[in-house]
């Protein structure tokens, strides 16, 4: 199961997060301080898969953005790497460039994706169908 994601800049600035479980709002930026120093202090020869504490995380580097996924021990760790990357693709098929994002659609994209730290849905197509449909309501 997935307790959490979250997108962090090299100088370790949570940009999103999204949690799947209850974490008190005062130990969230502890946690997310230590776990994401921890994943900027490895090098890239290192593998993306660290435990810490009672979960596994997974992560990827894209330019100067890290996406941090928090699991639990029995969740298939390539799986999740996968679905990161599924889920930068998505990102970069509806904003052309991922580094200028509206938040709020990135919620709308995750929340089409995984519900409840589940994942429900990876087709590009069927992901951003709720987007697209918004965008054209908007327009006319």
């Amino acid at each position: 199961m997935i307790k959490f994601l979250l997108m962090v800049n090299k100088q370790g600035q949570t940009r999103l997060s999204k949690y799947y479980e209850q974490v008190d709002l005062g130990k969230r930026a502890a946690l997310e301080a230590d776990m994401v120093r921890g994943c900027l202090a490895r090098r890239k020869e290192e593998c993306s898969f660290v435990e810490y504490k009672d979960y596994k995380l997974v992560y990827r580097q894209y330019a100067a953005l890290f996406i941090v996924v928090g699991i639990t021990e029995n969740e298939n760790e390539l799986s999740i790497y996968e679905l990161v990357h599924n889920f930068v693709e998505v990102l970069d098929k509806y904003f052309s460039r991922v580094i200028m994002f509206n938040l709020d659609k990135v919620h709308i994209i995750l929340d089409e994706m995984i519900i409840n730290g589940h994942i429900v849905e990876t087709n590009k197509n069927r992901i951003l169908a709720p987007l697209l449909a918004l965008d054209k309501m908007a327009e006319s």
